[in-house]
Protein backbone atom coordinates (compact mmCIF):
# COMPACT_ATOMS: atom_id res chain seq x y z
CA UNK A 1 0.00 0.00 0.00
CA UNK A 2 1.15 3.80 -0.48
CA UNK A 3 -0.06 6.73 0.70
CA UNK A 4 0.51 9.96 -1.43
CA UNK A 5 -0.43 13.64 -0.10
CA UNK A 6 0.64 16.45 -2.13
CA UNK A 7 1.48 20.02 -0.73
CA UNK A 8 1.92 23.13 -1.65
CA UNK A 9 -0.48 24.48 -4.26
CA UNK A 10 -2.31 28.01 -3.79
CA UNK A 11 -3.40 31.29 -5.75
CA UNK A 12 -0.20 33.45 -7.70
CA UNK A 13 -0.10 35.79 -10.29
CA UNK A 14 0.96 35.31 -13.97
CA UNK A 15 4.85 34.65 -13.99
CA UNK A 16 5.59 33.63 -10.27
CA UNK A 17 7.11 30.24 -9.19
CA UNK A 18 5.17 27.55 -6.62
CA UNK A 19 6.70 24.34 -5.58
CA UNK A 20 4.54 21.54 -5.16
CA UNK A 21 5.58 18.52 -3.03
CA UNK A 22 4.60 14.66 -2.72
CA UNK A 23 4.89 13.03 0.29
CA UNK A 24 5.12 9.20 0.07
CA UNK A 25 4.51 6.84 2.75
CA UNK A 26 4.50 2.57 2.61
CA UNK A 27 6.11 0.76 0.18
CA UNK A 28 9.57 1.41 -0.67
CA UNK A 29 9.92 4.95 -2.13
CA UNK A 30 12.93 4.35 -4.28
CA UNK A 31 11.08 1.43 -6.20
CA UNK A 32 8.83 3.17 -8.21
CA UNK A 33 8.59 6.15 -10.46
CA UNK A 34 6.44 9.13 -9.56
CA UNK A 35 4.22 11.13 -12.20
CA UNK A 36 2.41 14.66 -11.88
CA UNK A 37 -0.10 15.15 -13.76
CA UNK A 38 -2.86 17.93 -13.56
CA UNK A 39 -6.57 18.41 -14.15
CA UNK A 40 -8.73 21.82 -15.04
CA UNK A 41 -12.07 22.12 -14.59
CA UNK A 42 -14.15 20.44 -17.19
CA UNK A 43 -10.99 18.68 -18.57
CA UNK A 44 -9.50 15.07 -18.44
CA UNK A 45 -6.44 14.56 -16.46
CA UNK A 46 -3.50 15.34 -17.95
CA UNK A 47 0.48 14.41 -17.72
CA UNK A 48 2.83 17.14 -16.29
CA UNK A 49 5.77 15.07 -15.53
CA UNK A 50 7.47 12.18 -14.22
CA UNK A 51 10.83 11.02 -12.49
CA UNK A 52 11.98 7.57 -12.37
CA UNK A 53 13.10 5.63 -9.69
CA UNK A 54 17.22 7.18 -9.14
CA UNK A 55 15.90 10.66 -10.08
CA UNK A 56 18.23 10.42 -13.09
CA UNK A 57 15.62 9.96 -15.51
CA UNK A 58 13.01 13.01 -15.74
CA UNK A 59 10.25 13.47 -18.95
CA UNK A 60 8.07 16.52 -19.37
CA UNK A 61 4.47 17.85 -21.40
CA UNK A 62 5.43 19.79 -24.26
CA UNK A 63 3.33 22.89 -22.24
CA UNK A 64 5.73 22.91 -18.97
CA UNK A 65 8.98 22.10 -20.58
CA UNK A 66 11.28 24.62 -19.93
CA UNK A 67 9.57 26.15 -16.95
CA UNK A 68 8.49 23.11 -14.74
CA UNK A 69 11.42 20.86 -12.80
CA UNK A 70 10.44 17.30 -11.43
CA UNK A 71 12.87 16.11 -8.44
CA UNK A 72 13.21 14.03 -5.74
CA UNK A 73 14.68 13.38 -2.94
CA UNK A 74 14.44 9.32 -1.66
CA UNK A 75 15.43 9.94 1.48
CA UNK A 76 12.75 12.16 2.35
CA UNK A 77 10.50 9.98 0.47
CA UNK A 78 9.40 13.24 -1.02
CA UNK A 79 9.12 14.22 -5.03
CA UNK A 80 9.06 17.95 -6.13
CA UNK A 81 7.52 19.83 -8.83
CA UNK A 82 9.11 23.75 -9.31
CA UNK A 83 7.14 25.64 -11.18
CA UNK A 84 8.55 28.67 -12.55
CA UNK A 85 6.97 31.15 -15.21
CA UNK A 86 3.58 30.33 -14.38
CA UNK A 87 0.36 31.15 -16.98
CA UNK A 88 -3.22 31.21 -16.33
CA UNK A 89 -3.66 28.10 -18.32
CA UNK A 90 -1.50 26.21 -15.53
CA UNK A 91 -4.76 26.33 -13.49
CA UNK A 92 -5.60 23.35 -12.40
CA UNK A 93 -5.54 20.62 -9.54
CA UNK A 94 -2.53 18.82 -9.67
CA UNK A 95 -2.25 15.60 -8.39
CA UNK A 96 1.11 13.02 -8.08
CA UNK A 97 0.97 9.24 -8.46
CA UNK A 98 2.74 5.91 -8.03
CA UNK A 99 3.91 4.33 -11.04
CA UNK A 100 2.44 0.96 -12.18
CA UNK A 101 5.93 -0.87 -13.57
CA UNK A 102 9.89 0.58 -14.04
CA UNK A 103 9.34 2.83 -16.90
CA UNK A 104 8.41 6.67 -17.32
CA UNK A 105 4.29 6.48 -18.24
CA UNK A 106 2.36 9.52 -19.63
CA UNK A 107 -0.74 7.83 -19.16
CA UNK A 108 -3.27 8.16 -16.15
CA UNK A 109 -3.92 4.64 -16.02
CA UNK A 110 -0.02 3.07 -16.06
CA UNK A 111 -0.38 5.25 -12.33
CA UNK A 112 -1.94 3.17 -9.60
CA UNK A 113 -1.96 5.03 -6.51
CA UNK A 114 -2.85 8.63 -6.11
CA UNK A 115 -2.74 11.79 -4.07
CA UNK A 116 -5.61 13.87 -3.13
CA UNK A 117 -4.66 16.56 -5.26
CA UNK A 118 -3.13 20.55 -4.74
CA UNK A 119 -4.92 22.75 -6.19
CA UNK A 120 -3.14 25.57 -8.53
CA UNK A 121 -4.30 28.84 -9.42
CA UNK A 122 -2.76 31.21 -11.70
CA UNK A 123 -4.18 34.84 -12.49
CA UNK A 124 -3.80 37.03 -15.57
Amino acid sequence: QVQLVESGGGLVQAGDSLRLSCAASGRSFNSYVVGWFRQAPGKDRKFVAAISRSGINTHYADSVKGRFTISRDNAKNTVYLQMNSLKPEDTAVYYCAKGKDLLIRTTAPNYDYWGQGTQVTVSS
